[in-house]
């Protein structure tokens, strides 16, 4: 599921078409790195941080993030800097693997100052991830943080409203919880700590 715009975006649309033509992970892989749908993130970028998957292949979950952070655009991979290592903690906490999971974002390039993406940015990049979806397949979705749960579940979302919970979304399952970010600035004690754990730990309960 993609946002949907006012109005169509031709940009877009293109983006979309080149994702949709790619066969294969590589394929599309390549295409994505070459992006400048968006002006500000193509200058301001190091990396198009396109994501990473599984080397098993189908993935068992896929985590979905708002965007790249500094390490991450310094690297190329995703969930690498603070939030990636709280992630792997808690993953692990819950019975759950990074190994198993491919780790997307909504958005491919960091944007400057880690400002949220805006709007024509989420719809510009949401051919990429719609082909990844397709291409991976992943029975089940953790969508990390609002922006990732507003692209799955719409632009009215109220995440404390959806999480803890499944949610079907285009045959898949889907699960809202908070950005590892949030779990850090709340602090080790904060809800937002204890409800990613408990999330992660309900979907790792459910994929047994």
């Amino acid at each position: 599921m993609s946002p949907v715009a006012t109005r169509p975006d031709p940009v877009a649309q293109a983006v979309a078409r080149t994702a949709a033509a790619a066969p294969d992970w590589a394929t599309l892989a390549d295409a994505a790195r070459s992006c400048v749908a968006c002006p500000e993130l193509a200058a301001s970028r190091r990396h198009v941080v396109v994501g990473d998957v599984p080397e098993s292949g189908r993935p068992r979950f896929a985590l979905v993030g708002e965007a790249p952070g500094a390490t991450e655009d310094e690297t190329g991979r995703p969930f690498v800097g603070r939030s990636g290592a709280l992630l792997d903690q808690l993953l692990a906490e819950a019975g759950l693997s990074r190994a198993d999971a491919a780790v997307l974002n909504v958005v491919k390039c960091r944007p400057p100052g880690n400002r949220t993406p805006k709007s024509f940015e989420v719809v510009r990049c949401s051919g990429w991830l719609n082909r990844q979806l397709e291409l991976l397949d992943p029975p089940v979705v953790i969508a990390l943080g609002l922006s990732a749960a507003k692209w799955f579940l719409g632009p009215r979302t109220v995440l404390a409203q959806v999480r803890g919970r499944p949610h079907e979304v285009d045959g898949r399952v889907v699960w809202a919880t908070y950005h590892p970010s949030a779990a850090i600035r709340f602090g080790p004690n904060g809800a937002p700590r204890a409800g990613l754990l408990a999330d992660l730990t309900a979907v790792a309960e459910s994929l047994r």
